[in-house]
C-alpha cells in the first residue's frame, strides 16, 4: 500500500497498487509545473488508487491536450496527473507520498528538453524523449 498527502495535509490519498513504473521528466512542462530541474512520478493503476480526505480542495489544469494535472488548492501541491491517452492509470507525484515507500524512478525521460545547468549524474537509462 502507498500512502500520500499534499504538503499542507488536506488531501490524503492511497494506493493498493505499487507504481507500473517510475520516472525523472525533464520536459519543460514538467520543469514549470514543479518548478525544479525535472519532475518525478511514478504510473499506477487507477484501480485501487483513492482520495481519502480532501477531494473538495483538488483542483485540475490541463497543461497539455488530454493531460490533468491535480492540485490541492489550499496549499498548491502537485499530487497527480491523469491522462485521456491511458485513463486506466495514474500519475503519482513522488515527494507526495510518505517515506519508506520504496519507489525508484527506473530511468529519465525526455532528456532533449533537459537544463544544460543540471548534470544527470545516476547510472539509470536516458531517452531523449518519451
Amino acid at each position: 500500500m502507498l500512502n500520500g498527502k499534499c504538503h499542507c495535509g488536506s488531501v490524503k490519498f492511497e494506493s493498493k497498487n505499487f507504481p507500473i513504473t517510475a520516472v525523472f521528466c525533464h520536459c519543460v512542462t514538467c520543469r514549470n509545473i514543479n518548478g525544479s530541474a525535472f519532475g518525478s512520478s511514478a504510473v499506477i493503476l487507477k484501480d485501487g488508487f483513492s482520495i481519502i480526505t480532501g477531494e473538495e480542495f483538488i483542483v485540475g489544469y490541463e497543461s497539455s491536450p488530454g493531460k490533468m494535472r491535480k492540485f490541492c488548492s489550499k496549499c498548491g501541491t502537485h499530487v497527480y496527473a491523469t491522462s485521456s491517452k491511458k485513463p486506466e492509470n495514474v500519475i503519482l507525484r513522488i515527494g507526495c507520498l510518505e517515506s519508506g515507500h520504496g519507489v525508484k524512478p527506473s530511468k529519465h525521460i525526455w532528456v532533449s528538453q533537459k537544463e544544460s545547468w543540471y548534470e544527470i549524474t545516476k547510472n539509470i537509462p536516458t531517452h531523449e524523449e518519451w
